[in-house]
């Protein structure tokens, strides 16, 4: 598919999109928590699947732990298929599985510097500094956009995961309470190491850089 988006520099909020396939499981839970722990910052979260079940709500299984996490807009979640334009318009793309990944690049093969995989974004946290961000020129949109471009550049450095899958997300779509439980054990602390990295580069100078947990 040919690219139509410029490179014109963004400004603003900062927009987080997360991918998975019919964006009733996995994205929009990890959303929901984004939103939350991301709260108070100028930040847009939504998500989207590459196969969406278009305007279907989240899986009863999957709300039940998003309630159990106290993430009540997720009664509200309506599935939609992903588009160039949104993954054009994201600073960041989190995608829960490699294959999503793959289907972002496909639409927009620039987004390739601003794609991951959740938890592979995760892995990439300790090698990406934040410490300086707050001097930076710019507001803190701007920090977590350089941000970003650290976490990139830090794919050189990481070491890989002991398996692809590692980078993954299981999804639990039709399956036993167990693998549900798994994919909310892997993509938790996954979401809470991102924001915390995030928060940790939108900090003003002055503000103290905390360590990010991972």
């Amino acid at each position: 598919m040919f690219e139509l988006f410029d490179e014109a520099p963004k400004a603003g909020p900062f927009s987080i999109l997360t991918v998975c396939t019919g964006n009733i499981c996995r994205s929009p839970l990890a959303a929901s928590l984004l939103r939350r722990e991301l709260r108070g910052l100028p930040v847009s979260v939504t998500s989207a699947g590459t196969r969406a079940m278009e305007g279907a709500p989240m899986d009863a299984p999957m709300r039940r732990i998003a309630e159990e996490l106290d993430l009540h807009d997720a009664t509200r979640h309506q599935a939609r298929q992903i588009t160039a334009e949104a993954v054009a318009e994201a600073d960041l793309v989190l995608a829960l599985a490699r294959e999503h990944r793959r289907a972002t690049v496909e639409l927009v093969p620039r987004a390739n510097r601003t794609a991951f995989t959740l938890r592979e974004f995760a892995r990439l946290v300790p090698h990406a500094a934040v410490d300086g961000f707050g001097a930076d020129p710019g507001d803190a949109g701007a920090r977590m956009r350089l941000a970003v471009t650290r976490a990139a550049q830090a794919r050189g450095a990481a070491a890989p995961p002991d398996s692809p899958e590692d980078d993954e997300v299981v999804d639990p779509f039709g399956s036993s309470h167990e693998v549900y439980e798994r994919s909310r054990a892997q993509l938790v602390p996954a979401v809470r190491t991102v924001a915390e990295f995030l928060r940790a580069a939108a900090a003003p100078a002055g503000a103290g850089s905390a360590e990010v947990r991972t």
